[in-house]
């Protein structure tokens, strides 16, 4: 909710400044998020004199001007606005200054041979409006150099309060003025609205037509005719605040609906009556039917929302937005007003239905007063009158304002047992009067909030009000009673493993990223993902439209933004969800890493290029660290599409795929513009087993006395035997002895038959209880060979 000062002012005496308003509004629980001049982002911009200006010798649509700005000698610009002429004052953009319709630095350009060092903006580079056939001209009396906000009178700070979904009391200039008044901050002016006598009975007449059951939907709806109006631009002090507030001026006749709306908040909608077919109602639409709004958008509409129609069609989806064959436009001379109360829980549901955000959407969901419809009809009939001419109707009304007094039975007390605030009953009764509620005193207070106050349901919220105006800041701060109990460990298993994989990676050299699940459509495609059923409906960018298959994309499309600002030797690693299809249970959490180039440098060992075998390694201890036990889970070459097909390989349990690890292939690395190499791992976290530990604490570790022995080995075997399984087999000769086995080199060719290859493996023993004699140590050896090669058919390489 956005407003300037002087825009308060115009609701409450005070003399307070922004800061203090700011303060106050933050202490009584309406959040200020921002406050700023309306000219803020025009901090740069100044005011300039255009000197000279001549056609430009090499085009016909351009002038060469000469520009001071008050700096020294005139500056050289180039510009094709056609009213820039010798003498005028303009807004004016030195070099490196941000241009706010594009969001872009200004550069020194040379357009048709001729070097431009600034620019001269218009109303619409400067985002204060559309026009853009011309550049501004400021007033005569300009100061050269001044900043341009203050000549264009952009100096009134603007105050940005986030508002709580169920405050729709303050999502008006009054409703913000009459809380600060209540907590004591100036004093509310008042508010009551004068009626305008009705000339003439309304020709178009007015109806409520809904079912028993639906007519909640629209309980009172209002509206009168004014006709031989004369639209055209609203008076610039209406201009200058919407445009403060970041709205977009059109005319007289919609600016009022604009205006209203955030001073009062009061949505209104003014048809241009001559394009209305006989009268009007408010009924329920009919499925599928279909709606052409004023934002150029068709909307398919169903049985759940209510619309404001004609004899011919719906024209506005009621307290969302109006239709753009019935609106106003500068040739419009006879206007409706309509002014009505629609359901807020059926405003919302249409507005989420159809995907539109809209001021007047944002207040009726959050509900609006219901006795100020007619009340808003009236200061409406009064600004058109005033500022388009005219002649009223008499108002037409349909329905009654719904029943919303309510009591409540308050005990004064119960605000020091639910808010630790001792306040006494006296203040609690002023403070509830201030806010609009009246009381009925007893040693019980029976309380009715105001109209306004819709939000107010039970005690619990007489009491939240009583404390945000006696002050948040007093409420006491009280410290937790000791306790020689332990809290029971709130973390899930899963979540226990998560941290342990992260701090894990950390440890291991990976940066870890957050990311979006979402990515592009056609990056998901690579990934076998990319089909309808995960395609979202309302993304959040237009480049972030489909629900991930793999977590890979997001870290490949990071590592291309680090690639792309020098940093090409990256270890990257995130812990997300990707998305199996399209339902709910398709979603599971994956930790995923990628290798870029010769991945984190180190001086204990030689650096190379990421490869297949490096994030093995990680995928291992991913998974190692996940089950809290060593992983002997076969790996298999091969995996998904997106790697090598010859520098891959998956881990899993049965026909449930743990892991897959491998160099990512050449077309996904072409897709992402990625030099590389790269090479990635996935680990399905959510498809490892429960640890079997059964919450038993692991045993001491107790490191053994004796010396360890390393022996290697070089065994032949056939082309199609793999290392794990020599690997495999050598560790099952002797588990209690042999500690760890690895493969150190692979070798084909001369002195090698065709059909095989060398695999040399390197066995770690350590013994536990004894140092092992000479003949042990052979016969564990030759127990070692025999495994290998009964398992394998491998013979040892002599």
């Amino acid at each position: 909710m956005k407003f300037t000062l002087s825009w308060l002012k115009d609701h409450l005496e005070t003399d307070a400044d922004a800061a203090a308003i700011a303060e106050k509004l933050t202490s009584i629980g309406l959040e200020v998020e921002t406050v700023e001049d309306a000219g803020a982002r025009l901090k740069a911009f100044v005011v300039a004199q255009v000197v000279t200006a001549e056609k430009h010798p090499n085009a016909d649509k351009l002038k060469l001007c000469m520009v001071d700005d008050g700096t020294g000698a005139p500056i050289q610009v180039v510009c094709g606005a056609p009213n820039a002429h010798t003498g005028m004052k303009a807004v004016f953009a030195r070099p490196g200054t941000i241009i706010p319709v594009s969001g872009e630095a200004l550069k020194i350009g040379t357009i048709r041979g001729l070097e431009s060092r600034g620019m001269l903006c218009s109303s619409r580079e400067l985002l204060l409006g559309d026009d853009h056939d011309g550049i501004i001209e400021l007033p005569a009396d300009a100061r050269i150099g001044e900043p341009a906000a203050k000549a264009l009178g952009l100096t009134d700070p603007v105050i940005d309060v986030a508002l709580t979904p169920n405050r729709g009391d303050a999502a008006s200039v009054y409703g913000i003025a009459r809380d600060l008044a209540a907590a004591g901050l100036g004093k509310l002016k008042d508010g009551s609205v004068k009626a305008v006598a009705g000339k003439f009975k309304s020709p178009t007449s007015i109806a409520l037509n809904f079912s028993a059951d639906a007519a909640s939907a629209c309980p009172l709806f209002a509206g009168r005719m004014v006709r031989n109006v004369k639209n055209g631009p609203s008076p610039k002090w209406v201009q200058d605040r919407l445009k403060a507030v970041g709205l977009r001026p059109i005319s007289a006749l919609v600016d009022v609906t604009n205006l209203i709306s955030l001073d009062r908040g009061r949505p209104l909608h003014v048809f241009d009556a001559d394009k209305l077919t006989g009268n009007l109602q408010a009924r329920l639409a009919s499925d599928g039917e279909q709606l052409l709004a004023l934002d150029g958008k068709t909307y398919t509409l169903d049985a759940g929302m209510t619309v404001i129609a004609d004899a011919a069609a719906a024209r506005g989806i009621a307290g969302v937005m109006g239709g753009e064959e019935t609106g106003c436009s500068d040739a419009t001379t006879n206007v409706f007003i309509e002014s009505a109360y629609f359901d807020p829980l059926r405003t919302a549901r249409t507005g989420r239905v159809l995907k539109i955000v809209s001021d007047a959407r944002y207040r009726f969901e959050r509900g609006v007063d219901p006795e100020f419809v007619v009340p808003g009809l009236e200061l409406a009939t009064q600004f058109i009158l005033e500022w388009c001419g005219g002649e009223a109707s008499q108002i037409v009304v349909a329905g009654r304002v719904p029943d919303w007094r309510r009591t409540i039975a308050f005990d004064p007390g119960y605000v020091a047992r639910l808010g630790g605030l001792d306040v006494p009953k006296a203040q609690s009764v002023s403070i509830l009067k201030r806010l609009g509620f009246t009381v009925a005193d007893g040693a019980i207070l029976k309380v009715t909030p105001p109209s306004w106050r819709g939000d107010i349901s039970g005690k619990a919220d007489l009491v939240e009000e009583v404390v945000r105006l006696y002050g948040l800041d007093n409420v006491p701060s009280v410290a937790l009673k000791r306790s020689n109990t332990v809290a029971k460990p709130t973390l899930t298993p899963g979540q226990r493993r998560t941290r342990a994989v992260r701090r894990m990676l950390a440890a291991r050299g990976f940066n870890e990223t957050i990311s979006y699940s979402f990515i592009p459509r056609g990056d998901a495609r690579l990934f076998g993902g990319g089909d309808d059923a995960r395609q979202v409906e309302n993304p959040i960018a237009s480049d972030l439209d489909a629900l991930r298959p793999s977590v890979l994309p997001s870290l490949l499309a990071a590592a291309k933004r680090n690639e792309a600002r020098g940093f090409s030797d990256l270890l990257l690693f995130e812990i997300g969800v990707q998305f199996d299809s399209g339902m709910p249970e398709a979603q599971v959490t994956v930790a995923a890493g990628i290798r870029v180039g010769e991945g984190a440098r180190s001086w204990a060992k030689a650096s190379h290029p990421a490869d297949s075998f490096d994030v093995k390694a990680d995928m291992l201890a991913v998974l190692e660290t996940a089950l809290g036990a060593a992983m002997t889970a076969p790996v298999k070459a091969g995996a998904p599409g997106w790697y090598h097909p010859g520098r891959s390989g998956t881990l899993a349990l049965g026909p449930k795929v743990l892991a897959t690890f491998g160099e990512v292939h050449p077309k996904i690395l072409a897709a992402f513009d990625l030099k590389g190499p790269v090479a990635a791992f996935e680990v399905i976290l959510d498809a490892i087993p429960e640890s079997k530990s059964n919450g038993k604490a692991r045993s001491v570790f107790t490191p053994s006395p004796y010396q360890a022995i390393e022996r290697d080995f070089a065994f032949l075997v056939e082309q199609n035997v793999t290392a794990d399984e020599v690997l495999r087999a050598a560790r099952g000769a002797d588990r209690n002895l042999i500690e760890a086995a690895a493969i150190f080199d692979v070798y084909e060719g001369k002195g090698i038959p065709d059909s095989k290859k060398s695999l040399a493996i390197s066995i770690r023993i350590q013994p536990k209880d004894k140092t092992l004699t000479e003949p042990e140590i052979e016969a564990l050896v030759q127990k070692i060979v025999n495994a290998v090669a009964k398992a394998t058919g491998a013979t040892l390489r002599t």
